[in-house]
């Protein structure tokens, strides 16, 4: 089975930074990339990051651009997402997830459970 366990949230001042990391155990059936969502209370699930296992592409979404950054560890089988310069907007939960290179939340399959993220004005 896959896992995806998400860890490093919390609270935060705006202007600061929080890393989160997403280990990844058991298969993921040939999932090309991993991805980074978030969603705000009484809003929809949208896309942050995204990376492929291999070549290391990466996307993100134009709200985090310059601010975000996701990365990888393959010999730890580890996805970060470093996040700095916060802003209260960034406040989500924040879910990892196995898939597609892609924006779109349908093409990933693999969810791991979220971890808070809390940014303060």
């Amino acid at each position: 089975q896959v896992q995806l366990v998400e860890s490093g949230g919390g609270l935060v001042q705006a202007g600061g930074s929080l890393r989160l990391s997403c280990a990844v155990s058991g298969r993921t059936f040939s999932a090309g990339a991993m991805g980074w969502f978030r969603q705000a209370p009484g809003k929809e699930r949208e896309f942050v990051a995204t990376i492929t296992w291999t070549g290391s592409s990466t996307k993100y979404a134009d709200s985090v651009k310059g601010r975000f950054t996701i990365s990888r560890d393959n010999a730890k089988n580890t996805v970060y997402l470093q996040m700095d310069s916060l802003k209260p907007e960034d406040t989500a939960v924040y879910y990892c997830a196995a898939g597609s290179y892609s924006i779109r939340k349908e093409l990933y399959y693999y969810w791991g459970q979220g971890t808070q993220v809390t940014v303060s004005s």
